[in-house]
């Protein structure tokens, strides 16, 4: 379960520090249903802020509802899209949710809040003495800096060097220190292993490590998994034909630190008959295959299982060749591509242009839904609910390379590449988890976390054997964090005033 013990020195000055700052601490209700539980003071105010401002008041927008505004937007309904079986091939609905509508333009800010916040407001973390360390293979690191910058403390970023070129651009604005580690998306050792001589070289810094930090599952489990239940819901009714009828047959997802999967518990909670897939690189199986070789599905971490990642609770494991996931970048995003899939099997304009609200890893997590659909023979009533991480916008840089490497995008290339790479996936690569596989594959957890991150066998066998103490834990203490914020608050003494 999340520590809460309170250290009220570092409090008091985290609570001085945010009175003079104009800091709001938003609860986990109000980023579940802000909407309704925001106060009208703050609403007023972020009618005059940027979605990506470095302002306070950005910490409201943690939230999948934000309106699809550059400036000055409130809140809706979550912002999802339905793909067309004219792209998918599939009769079964794939619901994506939307990341690009969050500050800095991925979900994983509020992962990295859900971190944050409840040793903020317990004094685990001194904002005015420490440094928040951000551990990550891309897009978490820059929601971690992003959040220290609105809470006016000090952030260092680590990710592997090989990420994109926007990924480094933003972060050397905004994070106080940027370290590149070597490799790609499946080097995560190595960013641990720099988070190791940080600790050992420094005594200002505070670890916030995605992949065992339960508040990053319980974030996702909260906000992510309401979201994707309200999506669903507002799809049974809309005008798609069959939706009246609709089931929510699973919810498949790449594991980058695992966290969005805690989402699937809270719909199975809801969804009887409700499955848990998650994904992982072709070239890198470590779920599959115990765990080798590099990729290129940016922010898919890989050669280790996450702390966080309950998997005791998750039913099907999926591999997704990085070949199709980068073919895809290509089609949905260039003219080439744009003209067939416009022309050729005749998506309108406007699905055509959703196609950029995906990043590579969203595009991996839509070929996970499309191989889930395929193996369970899911039909027209039947849907699948996935994520869209980030958006294009943090690979155009990758565009302009696979451009001068493999030549302009043609039509005839279009053709190939979504025949090959969408209608031509198939069932193989993965695998329906018995309770065997389950095991085996949380076993695996100890190669990283007991051997080199120094948990106990004791823990690792706990985590599989309770989890009442747990996962179910975990998500029992929702209520007695946002107590703590609201207290926070208080203490600040600027609930409606931020500034």
């Amino acid at each position: 379960m999340i520590d809460l013990t309170v250290y009220k020195e570092n409090l008091e000055q985290n609570i001085q520090k945010a009175r003079e700052r104009g800091i709001v601490l938003p609860t986990f209700a109000q980023m579940r249903s802000p909407e309704s539980k925001i106060p009208e003071e703050t609403l007023k105010r972020l009618k005059t802020v940027g979605l990506w401002d470095i302002n306070p008041l950005n910490l409201f927008r943690i939230t999948w509802k934000n309106e699809q505004k550059t400036r000055g937007g409130l809140f809706g309904k979550p912002n999802y899209i339905v793909l067309p079986s004219k792209l998918t091939g599939i009769e079964a609905a794939v619901i994506c949710m939307v990341g690009k509508f969050f500050p800095t333009g991925c979900h994983k800010v509020g992962a990295s809040y859900g971190c944050l916040v409840p040793r903020l407001v317990t004094g685990q973390f001194n904002s005015a003495t420490q440094k928040a360390v951000w551990p990550s293979t891309g897009n978490y690191c820059r929601g971690g800096a992003f959040n220290s910058k609105l809470l006016a403390c000090e952030s260092i970023a680590i990710l592997p060097e090989g990420m994109s070129r926007e990924r480094f651009e933003w972060l050397h604005a905004i994070a106080g220190e940027t370290i590149a580690t070597v490799g790609t998306e499946s080097n995560v050792k190595e960013i641990f292993d720099k988070t190791h001589e940080l600790r050992a070289e420094r005594d200002d810094v505070v670890i916030f490590n995605q992949f065992d930090e339960m508040g990053n599952y319980l974030w996702h489990f909260e906000i992510t998994g309401s979201a994707i239940s309200e999506a669903f819901e507002d799809f049974k009714r809309s005008k798609h034909k069959d939706a009246a009828n609709a089931r929510l047959a699973g919810i498949s997802i790449m594991s980058g630190s695992a966290g969005s999967l805690g989402a699937g518990d809270y719909l199975k909670e809801i969804y009887p008959g409700c499955k848990i897939a998650v994904g992982e690189a072709l070239q890198c199986p470590t779920i599959l295959n115990n765990g080798f070789g590099d990729h290129r599905i940016e922010g898919v971490g890989d050669k280790h299982i996450p702390w966080v990642h309950n998997v005791k609770n998750t039913d099907m494991a999926i591999a997704i060749d990085d070949n199709d996931a980068i073919a895809l970048l290509r089609l949905f995003n260039e003219p080439g591509g744009r003209e067939f899939l416009t022309g050729d099997i005749g998506m309108s304009d406007e699905d055509a242009d959703n196609l950029s609200l995906m990043g590579i890893s969203g595009i991996a997590n839509m070929l996970c839904a499309i191989k889930f659909a395929k193996h369970y023979e899911l039909g027209k009533n039947d849907v699948v609910a996935t994520i869209l991480t980030d958006s294009v916008e943090m690979y155009k840089s990758r565009l302009e390379e696979l451009n001068r490497e493999d030549g302009r995008y043609t039509h005839i290339r279009a053709a190939e590449d979504y025949s090959k790479s969408i209608l031509a996936q198939s069932t193989d690569n993965l695998l329906e988890l018995t309770e065997f596989d389950r095991k085996r594959i949380h076993n695996l957890k100890y190669y990283t976390w007991v051997e080199q991150q120094g948990k106990t066998a004791d823990q690792l066998n706990e985590l599989w054997y309770n989890q009442e103490k747990n996962f179910k834990g975990v998500r029992s203490q929702v209520k007695q964090i946002d107590e703590l914020i609201l207290e926070f608050n208080k203490a600040v003494g600027l609930r409606d005033a931020v500034v």
